[in-house]
């Protein structure tokens, strides 16, 4: 680089890209002046379209609102010959239509991630600005079409990564890198799955991919809908304010378990039954269950018209009924064929016979009494809730329609110990609700949307992957994930298996695992447990220069939660966000501890400010979430919450990866044998240690 971030002190150039953010921000409130003194009182045709175009106008006005702590434009772009564009969070343009700031999504913008020395894309000279509230204090130049000036990590690029996090997650836009741009800009055509270690920065990646394809294909986009998939409320709170920030404000946010809200969920399966209730193979027992219904009809269809009694035998509607199961069509559209085909079967006989009937006609055969008749008892209406409630709770149904799939064993495990009255009474399981859902999709089928991000993925069964993937089966899906944090017992085994399930076998994977998050001793010693829960997985690596605070300690046991408190309160000294992580029935004990010393706690996926900081988390809420200091609280006891040893240490990595500058490790008991060694009694490194942690 030319020459070091410079300071407020600089006259110039630092003042004239002041002057441009100020002119920038100051065409910014002209755009929205103008979109707010926009009169569309006689435009629309009629008041729906009035209401539509009013929506419009008012979603591009809060588009255009100037977020003051947000910095206007992040980077500048000199082209050769002579072209400056100034890259951001998006387009503002002057009187004359001229544009001060180009949005990041736009094709002119891509060469402020990718271009490097050896591929300079034309580009001149790279500049980042450096802000601090929202004020420009810094720039620093990358002249990449000279080859005396060397190639060297950005400090504000750096600084910008290791800033501390208070409030909810936020954008990386600043920061994105090549192999996150590629990732970013990928077409719509295609679905991917990308699988990032900790700190690789996916879920941002997906968010901002989210941004992209809304800018490239927003008409498209507009019509057919987007999706964000989270793991939990907390972890979708926690990701809520990146979309906004890049002027998206149109996304949907939803769990799965939101997805499939067709039945109340009160009650909770065993980890065996959760497990046979999640496999695929329960898609076919379903199937089953849905038709069985069907049957042939024993008479024949009798239809009277005036004077006319028109007659189909018996072996002929079993012929109609057959070939629509045949067809494998969604049992609700096959049964509303099947009065239209019996119809259809009279009118040749009116044709035969010398009449013409018309399509009236028809449709009026097909609305008798007698057809209608034919239909409810051959091909009757199932409702869905109603149809899952009579397999878990009739036993010998159950085994007609899992003869051959399920054993014995599983059709028992799955079975309700007590069956309920009824749909009201159930108590009805998140694995439960799955199985409704694919039961309406069996009847009528699930509306698709356009574009589909699903993060967290690898905690997924098989039949909640089929679930989501209902949702995108005309449009495309971006799946997001790492196979070392799946913490369930039905956790994905590989994402081509994921892919197939979601029904998109042909979306690329691409992986993750240059780190710009977790320090490097931190995710190093995360690491360690890969063998056991990730063998096949490459180890993540961390471009932060910064080691960051690292400390594994042992207590004796009566000492540990006194540990804990100072090791919080030893963190509260940094700037940013804490988080104290333990195992679920670890927690009661911290937060009397806690309360006791007077530090005061949020729950997990509530805001951070400057004047609360410190969460305390469960180990099973951790995934997704992020901390600039963590302390955590007795990995055996988190390991062994989960029913088995791989989940329980993949639960572990999950935790150990949520820091961005500082981990402390405090344990009474024994850590698993992949952590124990180097680490004794004691060993701290880097700045906890001088901080008393």
């Amino acid at each position: 680089m030319s020459a070091p971030a410079h300071s407020s002190h600089t006259r110039n150039p630092l003042d004239d890209e002041r002057a441009h953010l100020a002119a920038s921000r100051a065409a910014l409130r002209a755009m929205r002046a103008d979109a707010e003194a926009l009169d569309i009182t006689d435009v629309a045709a009629n008041w729906v379209n009035a209401e539509v175009l009013r929506s419009e106008l008012d979603a591009r006005i809060r588009s255009l609102a100037d977020l003051a702590h947000t910095p206007l434009f992040f980077g500048r772009l000199d082209y050769v010959p002579d072209r400056t564009f100034y890259i951001g969070r998006r387009h503002v343009h002057d009187a004359e239509g001229d544009p001060m700031v180009v949005d990041w999504r736009a094709p002119v913008s891509q060469p402020f991630y990718r271009a490097s020395k050896k591929d300079p894309q034309d580009v001149a000279m790279r500049r980042r600005f450096g802000y601090a509230g929202g004020e420009l204090t810094a720039y620093e130049d990358e002249h990449l079409t000279d080859p005396a000036e060397a190639e060297t990590v950005s400090r504000l690029l750096q600084a910008e990564i290791e800033r501390p996090r208070v409030g909810p997650m936020r954008d990386i836009v600043a920061t994105i890198q090549p192999e996150q741009d590629e990732i970013v800009r990928a077409g719509i055509e295609g679905s991917l799955c990308v699988q990032g270690a900790p700190g690789t920065g996916k879920t941002a990646v997906g968010l901002h991919r989210v941004a992209y394809l809304l800018y490239t294909h927003r008409e498209r986009l507009a019509r057919t809908g987007t999706l964000v998939v989270g793991p939990n409320s907390s972890f979708l709170r926690y990701i809520e304010q990146v979309l906004p920030a890049l002027g998206e404000m149109s996304v949907r946010q939803a769990t799965v378990a939101e997805l499939v809200s067709h039945v109340p969920v009160r009650g909770e399966d065993t980890a065996v039954a959760a497990h046979i209730k999640g496999d695929a193979r329960m898609a076919e027992v379903l199937r089953r269950a849905v038709r069985s219904g069907v049957s042939m009809p024993q008479e024949p269809c009798v239809v009277v018209r005036g004077s006319r009694r028109w007659r189909v035998p018996a072996h002929e509607l079993a012929g109609l009924i057959e070939e629509l199961l045949a067809r494998d069509m969604r049992y609700g559209a096959a049964r509303e064929a099947l009065p239209q085909r019996i119809a259809h079967a009279v009118l040749v006989r009116m044709e035969q016979a010398g009449e013409a009937p018309d399509d009236r006609v028809q449709d009026a055969v097909a609305r008798n009494a007698a057809v209608k008749a034919v239909v409810k008892a051959c091909w009757p209406v199932v409702d869905p809730a109603k149809l899952v409630l009579r397999l878990l709770s009739d036993a010998n149904f159950l085994a007609e329609q899992a003869d051959g799939i399920l054993t014995e064993e599983e059709q028992k495990a799955v079975l309700w110990a007590k069956p309920p009255r009824g749909v009201g009474s159930a108590r009805w399981s998140a694995a439960d609700a799955v199985l409704v859902d694919e039961v309406d999709d069996l009847v009528s089928r699930t509306s698709s949307l356009g574009h589909v991000v699903l993060d967290e993925a690898q905690d997924l069964s098989p039949m909640q992957y089929r679930a989501v993937g209902r949702r995108c089966s005309t449009g495309s899906v971006t799946v997001l994930g790492d196979i070392a944090q799946g913490t369930t017992p039905w956790a994905t085994a590989s994402w081509e298996e994921a892919l197939r399930h979601l029904g998109k076998p042909a979306a690329a994977v691409e992986e993750l695992t240059l780190g710009f998050r977790v320090p490097r001793q931190v995710i190093a010693y995360a690491s360690r447990l890969l063998p056991q829960i990730a063998p096949e997985l490459k180890e993540a690596t961390s471009v932060r220069e910064s080691p960051g605070d690292f400390s594994v300690r042992a207590c004796a046991r009566g000492e540990l939660d006194e540990a804990v408190v100072e090791a919080c309160r030893a963190s509260l000294r940094h700037e940013g966000s804490i988080g104290l992580i333990g195992a679920g029935d670890r927690l009661p004990a911290l937060a009397r501890a806690l309360e006791d010393a007077g530090l005061s706690y949020l729950a997990p996926g509530t805001e951070t400010s400057e004047g609360s900081r410190l969460t305390l988390v469960p180990a099973a809420l951790a995934k997704g979430l992020e901390y600039d200091y963590v302390v955590l609280d007795e990995p055996a006891a988190i390991a062994a919450a989960e029913p088995d040893t791989r989940t329980g240490l993949r639960r572990l990595y999950v935790c150990l990866t949520r820091a961005v500058s500082g981990l402390t490790v405090l344990h009474a008991e024994p850590l698993p044998e992949a952590l124990a060694e180097p680490y004794g009694a004691e060993e701290t490194t880097g700045a906890a240690e001088a901080a008393g942690a």
